[in-house]
């Protein structure tokens, strides 16, 4: 899945959904049932029981019984897509799930949640080939605190027998992105319906009963009625019939997979067709707009590298993707259709940016990805979720550096992944890579691991892997690997020892093995800072805290200590590869009279470097005279390096401003970049103090000479640059300038603003820059440019331009207007459900909003948790997002104080988040306190006007 989880709708109907739907369903139901039971029909079973047979109890266990393993599903759906007499969306169906009997027992527990299953008659019913030996159904119990539903029998299952359970159910198609949702979309006018799925991780439970746990494969085979004026897709290829108004549409047989990649839509969509069995899915307007035509171009090109990169030709024989209006993640890896917000899946060349090209061709190359990493081959339970999610991360790189080689894209990592996951990883309330499988275990616990951890720490260690070991090695390991397991689970130990295996057929030398380095990586939290004294050659590592005045958990048995690979540059000359443990002295650290040394080439490795005095002032100096001696990537690393160190005190705070000098002279995209996400932090701590002023003249004489640079390359802001990372730093040239007061920039995104008023059918701002021009022209204007642009918002069809927009609308300086909005977020016919958390944050990064956001959140927490605690994956983002400036003692306060308001209803995905935004609060507070006056006085003197 790309980075997106909420608790729907309770299913209050369920009683007259049945009732009303029942004469519509039952005629074309039948149908299907009587072909899925009539050569074994069910046994009806007793309720209520008069005796009830021994069980376990499993209100204290949050994981299934391993007595039962599941083979096989016959689901049958019928979708009520258009509302009925009482307004009501919903589904009924039946399932027959075929399970094997590992072990004695009386009862059969399985996963139902947010069902209906006791309106129905033959609600229940056990099948065997020897009917007259089938235990009786004699009781159901539905556990809501496990979502367990335990179906009690009046004598054992048999060891090593095979059985059927029939249940029939009835399920809320809400507006929720969980299990079985609706969503909508307006054409021509007029509203459209469609029914879409999303499993991951645990909401296969509510959409029918079933072993909802990932190692529990099973091969399933789906029925879908559905409204003939729909089209009804699912993981495999199908055949549709007609019976009077509704379609039946039978699918053939998975292969064996996990309930969290099942997947059905059923929707009016048209379709862009790539080549035989794969096709790209769509609106029937954005279809014929050609909006798919980019994702359609790049597919089978990504496809045919990965087949290539794993060694293992695609596994399914066909795949759909299709973009859906409402979709909680970015996007899902379901096994042969593959489900992605409209902004990941639809690309307009007259409306959408570089920046939204290039995530069209990552997020398609991670899902892809994961059709071989992630379903072919699946973590073996949610503390491995890193082996699918860091994995496709990884390759998703490679497959658009394939697809796209002269965007360099490769390089990003190194800002989108490494040094952004670095800000969580330093934090005491981190967590292990994997974790350990008792420690996750309900809904809440598994979903706090889809988080940069996950994703981005996992991508940065195979990138590190792939580089010590080789990339040669590093696909060897990982081709045996899948042969291997396909079709099953895995634990990580499992990829350790094919990598092993592998290294060990290429003859590469390791001191110590694969699986031991790696230990010291993924099951203890963080990651190290090594400090090299290049006076005498001596080096240590230890566990670097941006806070290190707190304490982090107990650590592993290596007490905190990693094998560090390591790469070495002195002056203009590359140094030798290592592998480092412990304290030592190294003779390749020692530099001599103006050698300076440089660690980390490219950032290969996951851990940041610390230098002696003497060396830091050398490398600055190299910086000023001459920065392009130094490499890109190690530009970057030397100030994001430099700014983390002094966050926690192991160098001066002015020293890492001192790296941002050179930037003046510096017109690459990574540098620059990396400087203004650490600089951000300063805006964060300082925009509402007096340091903001010399801090904004100072960025403004930084940024002046970029802005010049790129107004005369691309005469005067009529063309965009050639170079795809130049195209990012135009922008950052101008969003940089305007907000933080260049006259010309904001004249210039004023002026281009107001065309666009006078003449909405002409846009005169390029895509790459709207998203700067639009913000500024709002922030500097009133009411008058809000509402424009809230029309236009309103308007577009193109998703990409409504993300621009809807950004915009947050830089509104006007207090009113931003509340007006906040209020917006919590209405779905303005702002969707899948946009409110990021909205709201949007309205948080605005200075003149923060305040206004967090009382927002705080005074509306029981109906935000509620609506969208559980079924949007970033929903821990909201906590972090209206929090990031907190730097008082009275914000630590209401922070406290709003953790002990809601104890009881809960923080759920988002608990670790509130955990995190205490510890960084607390930090805040004290690197304020510490740095205020030194920080001040280095902006005033380096500014110039102050």
């Amino acid at each position: 899945m790309s980075k997106g989880f909420y608790i729907s709708k309770a299913f209050a109907v369920a009683g007259l959904v049945v009732t009303a739907s029942a004469a519509a369903s039952i005629v074309v139901m039948v149908i299907v049932f009587q072909q899925q039971i009539l050569r074994r029909p069910p046994t009806p079973p007793s309720f209520p029981a008069t005796t009830r047979a021994p069980t376990v109890d499993t209100r204290d266990m949050m994981r299934l019984p391993s007595s039962l393993r599941p083979e096989s599903y016959r689901v049958v759906l019928q979708v009520h897509l258009f509302p009925d007499s009482n307004s009501t969306f919903h589904f009924t169906g039946n399932s027959t799930v075929q399970f094997r009997c590992l072990q004695p027992t009386r009862q059969i527990v399985l996963h139902s949640h947010k069902l209906n299953l006791t309106q129905l008659a033959s609600q229940y019913a056990l099948l065997t080939g020897h009917t007259a030996n089938t235990p009786r159904v004699v009781q159901s119990i539905l556990r809501p605190e496990t979502q367990f539903l335990e179906i009690l029998l009046d004598r054992e299952l048999e060891e090593g027998k095979t059985y059927e359970l029939y249940t029939q159910f009835a399920g809320d198609l809400a507006d929720d992105l969980t299990g079985f949702y609706r969503s909508e979309y307006t054409e021509n006018g007029e509203q459209r319906y469609i029914a879409a799925t999303q499993m991951q991780p645990t909401d296969a439970r509510r959409v029918f009963p079933c072993f909802d746990e990932p190692a529990m494969k099973a091969v399933f085979n789906i029925t879908l009625i559905h409204p003939k004026e729909t089209k009804a897709l699912s993981n495999t290829a199908s055949q549709t019939t007609q019976n009077n108004d509704y379609f039946i549409t039978e699918f053939i047989p998975t292969p064996r997979m996990s309930t969290y990649l099942l997947a059905f839509v059923v929707c009016d969509f048209d379709y862009f067709e790539i080549g035989p069995n794969m096709k790209i899915w769509a609106r029937p307007d954005a279809i014929n707009a050609g909006h798919a035509a980019y994702a359609g171009n790049i597919t089978l090109k990504i496809v045919e590298f990965f087949e290539d990169y794993y060694g293992v030709p695609i596994p399914l024989s066909k795949l759909d993707q299709i973009a859906l209006p409402d979709f909680g993640a970015g996007a899902m890896e379901n096994w042969g259709l593959i489900t992605y917000r409209e902004t990941a899946l639809l690309y307009d060349p007259e409306v959408s940016s570089t920046g939204n090209k290039e995530w069209i061709a990552t997020v398609i190359s991670h899902e892809l990805a994961h059709q071989w990493f992630g379903n072919l081959v699946t973590m073996k339970w949610w503390n491995d979720l890193w082996l699918n999610e860091g994995f496709a991360t990884y390759v998703s790189y490679l497959g658009a550096n394939h697809i796209e080689p002269t965007w360099n894209i490769k390089d990003l990592m190194v800002l989108n992944e490494i040094q952004s996951v670095f800000q969580v990883d330093s934090l005491a309330t981190s967590h292990p890579l994997s974790s350990r499988e008792v420690d996750v275990n309900t809904p809440d616990e598994i979903s706090e691991l889809f988080d940069s951890i996950t994703y981005s720490k996992g991508a940065a260690l195979l990138r590190m892997m792939s580089e010590f070991l080789s990339e040669k090695v590093f696909r060897a390991g990982t081709k045996t690997y899948l042969e291997a397991f396909k079709y099953n689970t895995t634990v990580n130990k499992n990829l350790w020892e094919h990598l092993q295996k592998a290294a060990d057929e290429h003859k590469l030398q390791l001191k110590v093995g694969v699986e031991a380095i790696m230990r010291t990586w993924t099951e203890q939290m963080g990651y190290p800072v090594v400090t090299i004294n290049t006076t005498d050659g001596r080096a240590s590592q230890q566990h670097f805290l941006i806070d290190p005045e707190t304490a982090p958990p107990q650590p592993s048995k290596a007490g905190y200590k990693w094998h560090i690979p390591m790469t070495l540059m002195k002056s203009r000359k590359q140094g030798q590869k290592m592998l480092f443990y412990e304290t030592g002295s190294f003779p390749d650290f020692q530099c001599k009279d103006t050698e300076w040394l440089l660690a980390n080439i490219d950032c290969a490795g996951y851990y940041r470097v610390n230098y002696d005095s003497n060396n830091w002032n050398k490398l600055l100096q190299q910086l000023e005279n001459s920065h392009t001696v130094i490499p890109v990537i190690n530009r970057a690393q030397l100030i994001d390096d430099a700014f983390n160190l002094a966050r926690a005190k192991h160098i001066n705070t002015t020293l890492a401003l001192d790296t941002t000098k050179f930037l003046s002279n510096e017109t690459e995209y990574i540098p620059w970049q990396s400087a203004l996400n650490n600089l951000d932090y300063f805006f964060l701590m300082f925009d509402r103090s007096e340091v903001y002023g010399p801090l904004q003249a100072y960025i403004r004489k930084q940024v002046i000479p970029l802005y010049n640079y790129f107004e005369n390359i691309t005469a005067n802001w009529t063309r965009i640059p050639d170079n795809h990372i130049d195209q990012y730093n135009q922008v950052n040239a101008i969003s940089v300038a305007c907000s933080n007061g260049v006259p010309e920039c904001q004249e210039m995104a004023s002026g281009l603003f107001k065309q666009w008023m006078m003449n909405s059918s002409a846009n005169p701002i390029h895509p790459n820059l709207k998203s700067s021009v639009y913000c500024s022209a709002i922030a500097a204007g009133g009411e008058r440019e809000w509402n424009f642009a809230w029309e236009m918002f309103q308007n577009t069809t193109v998703a990409s331009e409504r993300d621009k927009l809807r950004y915009a609308l947050s830089c509104s300086r006007k207090i009113w207007i931003l509340s007006r909005y906040l209020e917006y977020t919590l209405d779905p016919e303005k702002i969707r459900k899948m946009d409110t958390t990021s909205t709201i944050n949007y309205i948080a990064r605005n200075v003149a909003g923060q305040s206004l956001a967090w009382d927002f959140v705080r005074a509306k927490w029981s109906f935000l948790h509620g609506e969208y605690g559980g079924g949007i994956m970033s929903f821990g983002s909201l906590i972090d997002g209206v929090t990031q400036r907190f730097s008082t003692e009275f914000e630590l306060e209401e922070l406290e104080n709003f953790k002990r308001q809601h104890e009881e209803t809960g923080f759920g995905s988002a608990a670790r988040a509130l955990e995190q935004a205490l510890e960084r609060t607390k930090a805040n507070i004290r690197w304020v306190k510490q740095t205020k006056a030194s920080v001040l006085a280095w902006f005033r003197r380096e500014s110039g006007d102050y």
